[in-house]
């Protein structure tokens, strides 16, 4: 808290010679409304605002859920309109309408041309010297009332007049600022403390969750995040807040609009959602223009009928999604507990043989063909199929917003993870003598083969 020195004083003690009030009482906030003539400049409007949030955040002890002001054209037409009336309540408590909003008032009544606005919220604010936070009270024969309002933490909008009146014996200024919510509540006929004690924006509620800090300021205010995804869509993309999706632009995709693709398919059909190709059986390439021969590739494993192979290599999803493409299969589709089982026992047997712990990789772990779709708020295989079988490891996935990829995770016995798609794993291509959009496996099945084709 600021405390004056003694040459300050005596502004308080001009205070003193007008007449000052603070209350809380229910006045309708009606927008639309016509600008009070004789208003306050938009740069005055500024430097009140500035100044309450800053002085906002110098209170002593430290406030944990201060919130940061705006500034409102109807509670400033409430204040000038009584201003106007040199101070003097405009609407009674008893008159007001039920459902309307608690709007809190510091009125400061001063002989014309002895205080700017500026000085007089000082003279406000400066009543802290004699408010005790640990004990929610004034001193005796003090008022604290106008500091409680201005610094009471929920009050998050602040409007402001100011208007010459002329008196019976000299000419007086009225300064007047509304607050709403208002403050200085009561619990059992004591006075509540204006703010909790804390470090700064710890207690924030969750609307308000974001913590703003001026160059200014010495601690923070609770304030609406602009941004509260914290995240950005790339390429132009459109970030919608509530939901924190990004829409993207045609020719990209992904969480971040990230991912360029082409709707234009030679050999296969456009996946609209993946913003890539599904190829027909024996072309591959990013277009599914690539003609490739049976049999496409070197099978480290084969299930029934399937193959499978395991990469020698390290890329991001999307990156693994290309390059088994182009070899004409897909990301791996594990659709049962037999695939899973025997996926799983394989490559348990490479990270004896030390083969998945090379340094150039960024994880052990292996990408497969599932991703959460956040359209269909869902995890789908590559071709679009719903995922019905799963075996994600205990407490996953945990973060279907960021981790929209799945890795068979080392550490969990190669069960599944979630994982932010850019990161570098290894990955298992899937390759079938027929369509990959129909049932991969099948009850009755040729015995398995476990057959290391690599030299």
């Amino acid at each position: 808290m600021l405390r004056p020195e003694p040459s300050a004083r005596l502004p308080l003690l001009l205070a003193l010679l007008g007449m000052a009030w603070m209350e809380v009482q229910l006045l309708p906030l009606q927008e639309g409304q016509a600008p009070t003539p004789g208003a306050l400049s938009s740069k005055e409007t500024f430097l009140l605002l500035s100044l309450h949030n800053r002085l906002r955040s110098r209170v002593h002890p430290p406030a944990a859920n201060m919130q940061r002001m705006d500034w409102s054209e109807s509670l400033a037409r409430w204040a000038q309109a009584r201003a106007a009336l040199c101070g003097a309540p405009t609407q009674s408590p008893a008159s007001a309408p039920r459902a309307t909003q608690q709007v809190g008032w510091n009125v400061q009544l001063l002989p014309m041309g002895s205080a700017s606005f500026i000085y007089v919220v000082g003279l406000w604010f400066a009543e802290g010297q004699w408010y005790s936070h640990s004990a929610a009270e004034c001193a005796h024969n003090a008022t604290c009332t106008h500091y409680t309002q201005l610094v009471w933490a929920t009050s998050s909008q602040l409007g402001c007049g100011r208007h010459r009146c002329s008196g019976a014996q000299a000419e007086m200024e009225a300064f007047v600022c509304a607050y709403s919510p208002g403050g200085n509540w009561e619990a059992n006929g004591k006075p509540i403390v204006p703010y909790r004690k804390g470090s700064w924006c710890s207690l924030c509620t969750a609307r308000a969750s974001g913590c703003f800090k001026a160059w200014d300021h010495a601690g923070g205010l609770c304030e609406v995040p602009r941004n509260p995804c914290r995240m950005s869509c790339r390429n132009h993309g459109h970030l919608n807040i509530s939901t924190c999706h990004c829409h993207c632009p045609p020719g990209y995709t992904g969480r971040y609009c990230q991912v360029r693709c082409s709707g234009q398919c030679v050999h296969g059909r456009f996946r609209e959602e993946e913003c890539s190709c599904v190829c027909a059986v024996g072309y591959g390439g990013a277009r599914c223009a690539t003609k490739v021969h049976f049999p496409f590739h070197t099978c480290d494993l084969r299930i029934d009928g399937d193959c499978f192979m395991v990469s020698s290599e390290a890329d991001t999803y999307y990156g693994a999604k290309m390059k088994c493409q182009e070899k004409g299969g897909v990301l791996a589709q594990i659709e049962s507990q037999k695939v899973q089982d025997i996926l799983a026992f394989y490559l348990g047997r490479l990270e004896t043989t030390n083969e998945v712990t090379d340094n150039d990789f960024e994880t052990r772990n292996f990408w497969i063909g599932l991703t959460y779709k956040t359209t269909k708020d869902s995890f789908r295989w590559t071709t679009g199929e719903h995922q019905s079988f799963t075996s994600f490891a205990f407490g996953q996935p945990d973060n279907q917003g960021f981790g929209n990829c799945v890795e068979l995770q080392a550490s969990a016995a190669f069960n599944w993870n979630d994982q932010r798609c850019k990161t570098r794993n290894r990955y298992i291509c899937q390759f079938g003598e027929g369509p990959l959009t129909a049932p991969l496996f099948w009850p009755l099945s040729p015995e398995v083969l476990l057959a290391r084709s690599r030299s």
